[in-house]
């Protein structure tokens, strides 16, 4: 049994919701490890939790993923052991802690070339990279792609996944810095959203053609704009809220505008079984340790300092990765 510093929110709302408590960590049960945690990371969806946007049981934890090391193991686990070092993301929140029981089929072992800190900035926005770009676009060599904030997390890790599978980007961005963040990182073509209008630009870009595939985080202040950006039969997946959700759409609208296609996947619809998972988190490291995605976490907070650390967030003042240190 260990002391463990927890984070709580007993009402959704602010970043002043999150609430800290100490509490005692016992032993893990059937199937289940207790891990002491290294580094956790800060996704958007956390934010969603906070707010009452994604609806959680109160009170409950904030964060889906983190990095540490096993202290102990319940009965029947195999495949982990006391001193490995692992990783993780879930739809359960409940990371933002210094220790935690969890269970084995949420872990993958980290291979020596992933630290801690790489591997809580990465698995969850890397995974979401990997199956928008290679399982539910499909995006084939040559062909272009919208990227909208293309230097945020997962912005960053798209741009570079299409770029080492030979996709052409176009990101959009609001400042002049995120913008050269996002070439540095591949990216061909940038639009600022706050100066241009996105879909008259991505058809200069492309001839007049639009893109096949618009890959959509921002959700209601960009999905008209990701629409008129595509070819006729072009997909959009609009993957995340930071603008707020979507809404009511009329469905009608994908005919009149070209017999388009939308998805609103999750990223653990895609990562559903054992299998999806191993599977998918071995392509990540590979294509991390063979230096063709690039983790660049770009903030650092203590633990502690979570409600500031989602206010910089939700005030698009991150860039990258960001991670929690307990």
């Amino acid at each position: 049994m260990v002391n463990a510093r927890i984070a709580t929110i007993r009402r959704t709302g602010g970043p002043e919701v999150i609430e800290w408590v100490e509490e005692e960590v016992g032993a893990p049960g059937a199937g289940e490890v207790r891990l002491r945690q290294t580094a956790i990371g800060l996704n958007y969806i956390d934010t969603y939790f906070r707010t009452g946007l994604y609806p959680m049981p109160l009170p409950g934890g904030l964060g889906v993923e983190a990095a540490g090391v096993v202290e102990a193991v319940g009965d029947g686990v195999d495949g982990v052991a006391v001193g490995d070092r692992v990783a993780y993301f879930g739809n359960k929140p409940g990371a933002y802690a210094t220790h935690r029981l969890i269970g084995v089929p949420n872990l993958v072992k980290l291979p020596d070339a992933i630290d801690d800190r790489t591997a809580a900035a990465v698995m969850l926005k890397g995974c979401t990279a990997e199956f928008l770009v290679e399982r539910c676009a499909r995006v084939q060599a040559g062909e272009t792609v919208l990227v909208h904030a293309a230097a945020g997390g997962v912005g960053l890790l798209l741009v570079q996944w299409l770029k080492a599978i030979g996709a052409r980007v176009i990101g959009t961005t609001g400042s002049e810095a995120k913008a050269e963040l996002a070439r540095a990182h591949g990216a061909d073509e940038i639009i600022f959203y706050d100066r241009e209008a996105i879909a008259p630009r991505v058809r200069e870009l492309t001839g007049g053609a639009g893109v096949r595939v618009a890959i959509d985080g921002v959700g209601r202040a960009t999905f008209d704009a990701s629409l008129d950006s595509l070819q006729r039969r072009g997909l959009l997946i609009s993957y995340g809220n930071a603008s707020g959700p979507v809404g009511a759409v009329d469905f009608a609208i994908l005919a009149r505008k070209g017999s388009l296609f939308a998805t609103r996947p999750t990223l653990f619809d895609y990562y559903a079984t054992r299998a999806e998972v191993d599977a998918g988190s071995a392509r990540l490291f590979d294509m991390v340790a063979s230096g063709k995605l690039k983790v660049r976490i770009d903030q650092s907070y203590a633990l502690g300092d979570a409600a500031q650390a989602h206010r910089d967030l939700e005030a698009r003042a991150t860039t990258g990765s960001t991670i929690l240190i307990p």
